[in-house]
């Protein structure tokens, strides 16, 4: 398999074939973000033949007499066609139409069981395809995009270098929804700074409340040094958010989303986790919050994050 870097997919991906389309991010100027940096490139599109000796691979392990055997002989699960392909790299959505119908075509060809495509997209991946060039991608499997919103809060989206406005995350939505393809938005605790994080989460909760993503997945902010978000800090243009300020904040979100939506804490940012959903575990998880603010110290999340040495 050709695989690049650090593969990095959602948790809820973790029962999809993987896929290698894309390495890199094609915006990489978001001032926190360290994910990529381990590439020595900053974007690259992998080739057809590259895809197509991936899903080749992919073709003769499920098929494999031997592995089948083996399977048997360990009292192992029998390989199985994947349902679900997850493209790899930060937003292959940027790919162009003929690009993405392409791979589609590959996968189906390869793997014929395979209902549905998955992948990391930008707001404004989304925005550069016309509603016909949507539609088609639905048509040919294209589903549950996840896309790092991070934020409403259009305050911190500039200043973080997102590339677009709190408007647009509405904007796109709703053409997403229009072409039928579902959509998961990451959320980022502590992305507004010190002191403004419950007015982060008020905002966000009014952007996301006029859209309809399936997951809303919450994550911590975790400053590393080698981000360009470390050097503000040290410059003194922005302050971080306290850990129980980043929990009182994800409490304001849970508190204000309107939406069905599944909520949870996903990855290892997250000391506290919690999962339910929208509106129907509200309570529940706005008790968890509460008790874990109130059962652990500032000190001691502290200690987890600056000991969390990769996300």
């Amino acid at each position: 398999m050709h695989f690049t870097g650090t593969i990095w997919r959602p948790p809820y991906e973790a029962g999809s074939l993987l896929l290698q389309v894309t390495a890199g991010c094609t915006h990489h100027a978001c001032k926190f973000c360290t994910l990529y940096e381990d590439l020595p490139f900053r974007f690259r599109v992998s080739t057809a033949e590259e895809i197509e000796d991936d899903l080749r691979e992919w073709q003769m392990l499920i098929n494999d007499p031997s592995a089948m055997l083996s399977a048997r002989l360990y009292g192992l699960a029998r390989p199985e066609a994947p349902r679900r392909v997850f493209l790899t790299g930060a937003n292959p959505f940027v790919l162009s139409l003929e690009r993405l119908e392409n791979i589609a075509r590959l996968i189906k060809r390869y793997l014929p069981q395979c209902t549905s495509i998955g992948c990391f997209a930008r707001v404004t991946d989304v925005g550069a395809k016309t509603d016909g060039e949507l539609a088609r991608l639905r048509a040919l499997g294209f589903d549950g995009l996840s896309i790092g919103v991070e934020t409403g809060d259009d305050e911190a989206l500039s200043f973080m270098n997102k590339g677009y406005a709190a408007r647009e995350i509405v904007r796109q939505a709703r053409r997403l929804d229009g072409a039928g393809i579902s959509y998961n938005f990451m959320y980022l605790a502590g992305i507004s700074g010190a002191g403004r994080g419950e007015a982060g989460a008020a905002a966000s909760a009014e952007v996301f409340n006029q859209t309809s993503p399936r997951i809303i997945g919450s994550s911590m902010l975790t400053l590393y040094p080698g981000s360009e978000l470390y050097g503000e800090v040290q410059s003194g243009r922005w302050s971080e958010a306290g850990e129980l300020e980043k929990l009182e904040e994800i409490r304001t979100l849970v508190e204000r989303l309107e939406i069905p939506v599944y909520f949870a804490t996903l990855g290892a940012s997250n000391a506290v986790l919690v999962e339910g959903e929208l509106p129907r575990d509200r309570s529940v998880l706005l008790r968890k919050l509460k008790e874990a603010g109130e059962r652990v110290s500032e000190a001691e999340l502290r200690h987890y994050r600056a000991n969390l040495r990769h996300l």
